[in-house]
């Protein structure tokens, strides 16, 4: 009986019935954590997509920190904010070290952090997507404070820009993506920073930097560096 069923299923198909190979389970091991910082009027659907395929990639869920923040306070007051949050990763994951993966105007605040919060001591791999961090015209339309950081030559800027774009380069790796059709920053290259490795994408808008799969696939490979 079980001969003649197999010979039916041959005639059906044509080929050869073979049973369905059980998937494989992925290993999740542990990870460097990540955590992610959005931009101006940003939330945690900003990273939404990266943060994804990082675990598609394997990545352990307590290593993808997507935080979200109050992003009309001053990038001084958020770097602070940072301070705190890469803490508690630290303490809740085991890593001494972290990366940070940021968008648009949450470059400036990790910046900061870096810079002159202790965070070179704390992350290995930085990263700046659509980063305004020399400046983008754009931010003259708007008037409150962590905009008017974002105009060209501002205080915050001049300050955090003086003397060395990308401090303590023996401890952090610094990396940023741009595109030459950004539609929030003006100029485009404002991104780009001394010191740091600077890619320019194909003509991607600002949103699409973190939604990017090529854009991923070369951040992912970065932090793993």
């Amino acid at each position: 009986m079980r001969i003649r069923r197999l010979l039916l299923a041959l005639a059906v198909t044509g080929g050869l019935v073979l049973p369905a190979a059980p998937a494989a389970a992925q290993t999740v091991t542990a990870t460097q954590p990540i955590l992610f910082v959005h931009g101006y009027q940003g939330d945690l659907g900003t990273f939404d997509r990266m943060a994804d395929r990082f675990l598609d990639a394997g990545y352990d869920p307590a290593s993808v920190v997507n935080w979200e923040y109050d992003s009309n306070q001053s990038n001084a007051v958020t770097a602070e904010a940072i301070r705190v949050k890469v803490e508690e990763i630290r303490l809740a994951t085991g890593w001494d070290r972290i990366d940070i993966v940021t968008h648009s105007m949450g470059g400036l605040s990790s910046r900061w952090f870096l810079k002159n919060l202790g965070g070179a001591a704390v992350v290995d791999e930085w990263v700046s997507l659509a980063g305004p961090n020399h400046g983008t015209n754009l931010a003259y339309l708007c008037h409150d404070v962590p905009c008017q950081e974002m105009r060209p030559g501002s205080p915050f800027l001049t300050a955090l820009n003086a003397d060395d774009e990308t401090p303590s380069s023996d401890q952090v790796r610094y990396g940023t993506w741009w595109s030459p059709c950004d539609e929030v920053l003006d100029p485009d290259e404002s991104t780009m920073l001394d010191g740091a490795t600077n890619t320019m994408t194909p003509c991607f808008l600002h949103s699409w930097l973190h939604d990017s799969p090529s854009v991923f696939l070369q951040v992912q490979a970065f932090v793993a560096g």
